[in-house]
């Protein structure tokens, strides 16, 4: 018998692909990438890039809450950029969803994303 379960809310993007939108193992929910894509129209938000990060962190907020968590119970965020010179910017609006301590995070220039995304997210959650 397993002990996993799917997440899933439509307050976040619908699977875009073969994956869900979180997976809860225990106390721990895996949270799948998510990319600023508006839930009610599944279209990229418009917008600068402190948008798209601002979305992407809505988006997960999203599904930390579908989980029964939310963002401060993330321990650890993976964040991929097609351009790195957004780095610091995504310091400042994450500062504004977070508070210490922060999680264990990771930064990874990439060459493209899904829809022509400039910024993704995944994560993992501790709810315990």
């Amino acid at each position: 018998m397993s002990n996993r379960s799917v997440i899933n809310t439509d307050q976040a993007p619908a699977a875009i692909g073969t994956y869900s939108q979180a997976i809860k193992a225990g106390s721990t929910v895996y949270l799948s990438g998510q990319i600023p894509l508006d839930p009610a129209t599944m279209t990229l938000v418009e917008g600068d890039m402190e948008a798209q990060i601002r979305r992407v962190f809505d988006n997960l907020a999203a599904v930390c809450q579908a989980a029964g968590g939310g963002l401060q119970d993330i321990v650890k965020l993976n964040i991929f950029l097609t351009d790195l010179s957004h780095f610091a910017l995504v310091n400042e609006v994450m500062a504004s969803y977070f508070q210490q301590p922060y999680p264990a995070r990771a930064a990874i220039g990439v060459a493209t994303l899904p829809k022509g995304a400039g910024v993704e997210m995944d994560g993992i959650m501790d709810i315990a």
